[in-house]
């Protein structure tokens, strides 16, 4: 499955629990690049935490320069409720922006219990869905242009 030559896409990622977010953002940078999206063609912003991913995540998918947006970030459960809040409103607002704008909102958001279950998601032995957020906005921009045409 390779993208189509001329797709622009955007990855926007948390700084929060950057150790495991970053190691998510090389492996999506990875994926792009083995399905043919040049360097030039991606483009990277960071915010602060997962909350903050759905209000930049809207704005990118609003410019209509991207064929489709993937974000990324890690919420690990701790102590407190915390985590169900950010987690759970993450996926809400994201799930939102993918509905109301039409453009393709991969979620690349790890939820886990542990750092280890992070890490091991992230290039550990889990694989790193960095890189299967990356194949899933390929597979979502070739089957939006098979149904609707090109877009940008």
């Amino acid at each position: 499955m390779l993208a189509p030559p001329d797709a622009r896409f955007a990855i926007c990622a948390a700084r929060f629990n950057d150790q495991i977010v970053q190691r998510l953002l090389d492996g999506a940078l990875q994926g792009f690049a083995r399905f043919g999206v040049q360097e030039d063609r991606v483009s990277v912003v960071r915010v602060p935490g997962a909350w903050e991913l759905p209000l930049a995540c809207q704005d990118l998918c609003k410019t209509g320069r991207f064929a489709a947006v993937v974000a990324l970030g890690a919420v690990i459960r701790g102590e407190t409720p915390h985590f169900d809040y950010v987690a759970g409103q993450a996926a809400t607002g994201l799930a939102r922006v993918a509905l109301d704008t039409g453009i393709p909102l991969i979620f690349g958001v790890l939820t886990t219990d542990t750092l280890e279950h992070a890490e091991a998601r992230a290039g550990g032995k889990d694989g790193n869905k960095g890189i299967d957020a990356a194949a899933a906005a390929v597979e979502m921009v070739n089957l939006q242009r098979a149904i609707r045409g090109p877009l940008p």
